[in-house]
């Protein structure tokens, strides 16, 4: 771990912030490293790809996985609300693994779960994984929600989408200086548009250059904010190197 904090570190050029403030399509959102976007304006908590219950869907598929997922994502999802006690909270898709992990969640999970939800306003969008509204959760459900200068949505829209907030990609991205490599989960805008991380505790990430990338960002002013196991480190995309 303390080689690759090193690495970003060198690749950054500054230890970093913990958060990263910048502006979408006009809009004033903050990037915070513990894989939320935070919009001071309006209150909104944004959260994008949880996966709960990916382990019992692969459970049910007869491939076993450390059964925790769950608790440790609604544990840092607890935290996250905690410090910002939002006005509202959007789950941008792919909340639950598949489209019955909000029916199969246990009673202690969906408990913890009501838990965070009261006293606020909650907005499920819908992903490709979970197509259908959580079962006995409360807040609404959309395929997509608009907010200021913004438009939150799962999936993001090929080519230009001015204001687009979205998960689904799971992006990260790969830093390269002097050597020394280093690949993590991040946020990615060029101004336009955002792309937020994956929250889910087991779930993986597509780099920038992968090709469902292409065509969704100005490059030119594309910055990664790669989260680190402390800090936010912002790089601009074409001093990658690789």
């Amino acid at each position: 771990m303390h080689g690759t904090n090193a690495a970003l570190k060198t690749a950054s050029g500054a230890s970093g912030p913990s958060t990263a403030e910048l502006a979408v399509n006009g809009t004033a959102v903050t990037c915070d490293r513990a894989g939320v976007l935070w919009l001071p304006d309006s209150s909104i908590l944004v959260v994008s790809d949880l996966h709960l219950e990916k382990g019992a869907a692969f459970a049910r598929r007869g491939m076993m996985l450390p059964p925790y997922d769950t608790a440790a994502t609604l544990a840092r999802l607890g935290l996250a609300i905690a410090y910002y006690n939002p006005r509202l909270v959007i789950s941008l898709g792919d909340s639950f693994h598949d489209r019955s992990g909000s029916a199969h969640l246990p009673d202690g999970y969906r408990e913890q779960l009501r838990g965070l939800q009261r006293g606020r306003d909650w907005t499920w969008i819908e992903g490709n994984h979970d197509p259908d509204r959580p079962v006995g959760l409360e807040g609404s459900f959309c395929s997509e929600l608009q907010v200021e200068t913004l438009v939150f949505r799962h999936e993001p829209a090929q080519g230009a989408a001015e204001g687009e907030i979205a998960g689904h990609l799971h992006p990260a991205a790969r830093v390269v200086r002097r050597g020394k490599a280093v690949r993590r989960p991040c946020f990615a805008s060029d101004g336009k548009r955002l792309l937020m991380p994956a929250f889910g505790s087991t779930t993986g990430g597509l780099e920038l250059r992968h090709p469902a990338m292409r065509g969704l960002f100005d490059r030119n002013k594309l910055v990664a904010h790669l989260i680190g196991k402390e800090r936010i480190y912002s790089v601009a995309f074409n001093r990658m190197n690789g």
